[in-house]
């Protein structure tokens, strides 16, 4: 029988989702779950691998079993073996025919950004951070450049093992949302930023790579048609440095309806 399930975690503590020697990952951890409640063991495969301190809000997993144990039965038994940081959130039985990363249609990832003079402290490891007042106007036009299919060498990192750079990303979201009143001394509010990309897959570090371009756009360093000229030198030499991982979350993959599993990607309220 081929199980999925619904995983969410906060990657702070671990060393990304890939099973390591070291044993800190997500996979390690679900992997060794799993295998206490079902008394075997058990080799799972995701949806879209993620890196040491990105978290993920719906990580689709699957896995076989001689087991026919109930969907809600997975969800309790396994949750009882993992940590407090990683739970499973819904299982359901899947055809033999799904596979949890060939059959996603679509990945959907978030990032968010404390625009502050100070430091984050509650949202340490939950949030990225930028100093600089951002320009939304700006940024929203340099993230048009990036639509739809393209050569995304130039944000890739030299470890990724994709077969082709080329990718299609079809949305690009940039909402922002206040927390007060302006900065008595800077004249701006903090505030924070949410950045929503939706492709059909992406690249090892690509995510990551274009806010490190975005913010380098909305801090007026350069102009919004750099992003293009980025986008074109097919290059990691042109583009902007990686941005820290800890305002990235994977929001989880999209699957045709067939597959009868659960739409929600557990938008948590707290995530501006």
């Amino acid at each position: 029988m081929r199980v999925a399930l619904g995983v969410s975690y906060n990657g702070q503590a671990y060393s990304g989702w890939q099973s390591q020697l070291s044993g800190n990952t997500i996979q390690d951890k679900l992997e060794a779950a799993l295998a206490r409640f079902a008394t075997h063991p058990v080799s799972t495969l995701c949806a879209g691998r993620t890196d040491a301190g990105v978290h993920g809000l719906m990580q689709v997993v699957h896995f076989d079993t001689p087991l026919n144990r109930p969907p809600s039965s997975w969800v309790r038994g396994t949750n009882t073996f993992l940590p407090a940081d990683i739970a499973v959130q819904w299982a359901s039985h899947v055809p033999d025919g799904f596979h949890s990363r060939a059959s996603a249609v679509a990945r959907r990832y978030a990032y968010v950004l404390l625009q502050s003079p100070v430091r984050p402290s509650v949202d340490a490891g939950r949030v990225g951070w930028v100093y600089h007042p951002l320009d939304h106007a700006a940024m929203r036009q340099a993230a048009d450049y990036l639509l739809g299919e393209h050569d995304f060498t130039s944000f890739r990192a030299s470890a990724c093992q994709a077969k082709s750079p080329v990718k299609t990303l079809t949305r690009i979201d940039i909402t922002r949302r206040g927390l007060g009143e302006p900065h008595a001394e800077l004249g701006w509010s903090p505030c924070y930023w949410r950045f929503e990309f939706e492709a059909n897959a992406f690249l090892h570090h690509m995510i990551r790579n274009l806010m490190g371009c975005l913010v380098a756009i909305g801090r007026g360093d350069q102009p919004p048609e750099w992003m293009q000229q980025v986008l074109q030198a097919r290059s990691r030499d042109a583009a902007a440095p990686t941005f820290s991982p800890d305002g990235l979350y994977f929001q989880g993959p999209v699957y045709d309806a067939a597959w009868g599993l659960p739409q929600r990607t557990a938008a948590y309220d707290w995530l501006p």
